[in-house]
């Protein structure tokens, strides 16, 4: 006999999430020094999400799954996604090429980045879903049923740019901005919360109007191997960093404010 369900916690479900995920992120700034261990140390987290949304949706709250986006979507969509990506990081990459502003190293070969795309996309399909499962198919409907709809996007990508905090503070630390360690962190922070947050609001939107996290994942794992795979073969330098903050801070703003939500909010009711 099946369990009657109980209120949603927020607080409760991030106390698990953030219990389970966090240590793979420390780790991540603090050991992985192969390429093995990175990208080891940086899928966990990711894969951690699910495992705590399950806990918490099966064993604390007792809900039903069914409704999180268990749909492979359609072929324009992942052309969509995939075209977002490609403008985030490619278009502005070719510029900086043309302008001059960096070159293509000599030992660059094409066919080899693209196939290193493909391996490193492949390997991040796996944990970019385990983030979507847990922070658009779980998290936001339930963040809908509770706020209103614009209070609750927000709420969603405040603590999805919340729970990226460990790597945001280790990368201040590392990366010295200045001389001072507090204000190199006080800078990432702050540098870093409204293009995430904005960039959150894609991820809703696309899940939103697509209802898969098949669709939403496979744009995970572009945009994050697309960005990869162009730094660490050619490089990418000011205009690439500012182009892909403007584009997510608009499109995200965009769509939160003129963005169809319907099949969202829907799930009010």
């Amino acid at each position: 006999m099946r369990n009657p369900q109980k209120p949603f916690s927020l607080r409760t479900y991030l106390l698990i999430v953030v219990a389970i995920s966090w240590p793979f992120q420390i780790a991540y700034m603090l050991w992985a020094e192969t390429p093995f261990m990175r990208y080891a140390l940086s899928s966990l987290p990711m894969i951690m999400v699910t495992v705590a949304t399950y806990i918490a949706g099966r064993y604390i709250f007792h809900d039903s799954f069914s409704k999180a986006g268990w749909d492979w979507g359609k072929s324009k969509h992942y052309l969509a996604v995939f075209s977002i990506a490609i403008f985030v990081w490619v278009v502005p990459t070719i510029l900086e090429l043309v302008l001059g502003m960096r070159s293509i190293p000599k030992a660059v070969i094409v066919p080899e980045i693209l196939g290193n795309f493909l391996l490193r996309f492949i390997a991040t399909l796996i944990p970019a879903l385990g983030e979507e499962f847990g922070w658009r198919g779980y998290m936001l409907p339930h963040l809908v049923k509770r706020y209103s709809l614009r209070t609750a996007l927000l709420l969603h990508g405040f603590i999805w740019w919340a729970w990226h905090l460990p790597v945001i503070v280790g990368m201040g630390v590392t990366e010295k901005l200045t001389d001072n360690m507090g204000t190199s962190i006080a800078i990432m922070l702050a540098v870093s919360l409204i293009p995430t947050m904005m960039h959150a609001m894609i991820y809703a939107y696309i899940w939103t109007v697509t209802q898969s996290l098949a669709v939403v994942t496979v744009y995970h794992a572009a945009f994050d191997e697309i960005r990869d795979a162009i730094e660490v073969s050619i490089g990418f330098g000011s205009l690439v960093e500012i182009w892909q903050m403007l584009t997510l801070t608009v499109l995200g703003g965009l769509l939160l404010w003129k963005g169809n939500w319907k099949q969202l909010t829907a799930r009010k009711t």
